[in-house]
């Protein structure tokens, strides 16, 4: 077996990628702590081709060398802003028809494998402070909760692990 040439990728050039179809997703970082949660996360949502990534509370934002330390330059071809309040983003998207979804462990959640989404709906999903998980303010306002099934003692996967996670399972459902 042999590994494809960076010619053979065919990867877009960033003017082609921001122009290119996108998966009606937005990522949306609730007070994530670690740039390099939030580096991954660019990459994550490059390499899924995602609507957009939202930067909230205290979600460090681009330019940032320890961001480009894991986005590799990401946070150049994928759309992104920043709101101080969670809520606020929330309450806009939601105005907007999105479908607000956490990724937590709760009364009620939606195991992952139960979970497709519908084809012509846009959605945002929430990922959380890395101790405190999404916070109990927007945990009130989402449409639905998304679990991720763990079968070790931890219970708790990093947060651009989880990123990845999900967003595979959307492009999955939605685009294969």
């Amino acid at each position: 077996m042999q590994k494809l040439s960076m010619e053979q990728l065919n990867r877009p050039d960033v003017e082609s990628f921001k122009n290119q179809d996108k998966t009606p997703v937005i990522i949306l970082l609730d007070n994530v702590r670690s740039m390099h949660n939030v580096g991954s996360t660019f990459r994550t949502a490059d390499g899924f081709a995602v609507e957009k990534v939202v930067l909230c509370g205290i979600t460090a934002s681009p330019p940032h060398r320890e961001i480009e330390k894991t986005a590799l330059g990401a946070t150049h071809s994928v759309a992104w802003e920043y709101h101080e309040q969670t809520i606020d983003a929330i309450r806009a998207f939601r105005s907007q028809g999105y479908t607000i979804l956490a990724v937590e462990q709760a009364k009620g959640s939606i195991a992952l494998q139960d979970f497709t989404p519908a084809p012509l709906q846009k959605y945002v999903v929430v990922f959380g402070n890395e101790v405190h998980g999404v916070s109990d303010e927007i945990m009130e306002e989402i449409d639905a909760c998304l679990e991720i099934p763990q079968f070790g003692t931890k219970h708790s996967l990093n947060v651009s692990v989880t990123v990845g996670i999900i967003m595979w399972h959307f492009i999955q459902r939605l685009k294969l």
